[in-house]
């Protein structure tokens, strides 16, 4: 009988072994996504904007010449359009690469994953998903926002 079940010692080796396993994994984590960034275009690809993957804006490019002939407030709102969706993207990257840490293990299935705060870390808007039609009206409203701001 005490050969079909697993001994103490067997299953803390066992959960120590999953644990240095997770903590390369992380660590792997860690150091690849040191290294990424996103990249995004404006909707009306005016600018490029690329942000770390702690949501830095790390470059800006202004495309085409286009931005000579828009409004400042109109500029302004590309700007913070792509921003906005490169954050996101890098976001939803950093979340997938550390999503498996969030589910229990199972070579100790009582130990749950880490339970994350996604929101709290990325803050509020940042995880609202890829641009859909409904961006482009707030960003537009934005624009008339920023627009009647800068008319006081």
């Amino acid at each position: 009988m005490s050969d079909m079940r697993e001994t103490i010692e067997q299953r803390l080796a066992r959960a120590m072994a999953d644990l240095e396993a997770t903590q390369a994994a992380v660590t792997e984590a860690e150091r690849e996504l040191s290294t990424a960034s996103s990249t995004v275009r404006s909707q009306d690809r005016a600018v490029e904007v690329t942000v770390s993957a702690q949501g830095d804006l790390t470059a800006l490019r202004f495309l085409d010449g286009k931005y000579r002939t828009m409004p400042a407030a109109q500029l302004a709102a590309s700007v913070l359009e792509a921003a906005q969706e490169a954050r996101s993207v890098m976001a939803r990257q950093v979340m997938h690469a550390f999503e498996p840490f969030t589910r229990p293990h199972d070579a100790v299935p009582e130990l749950p994953g880490v339970n994350v705060d996604w929101h709290k870390i990325f803050g509020p808007g940042v995880l609202d998903g890829p641009r859909a039609g409904d961006d482009r009206l707030s960003s537009r409203r934005l624009r008339d926002e920023i627009h009647e701001d800068t008319e006081d």
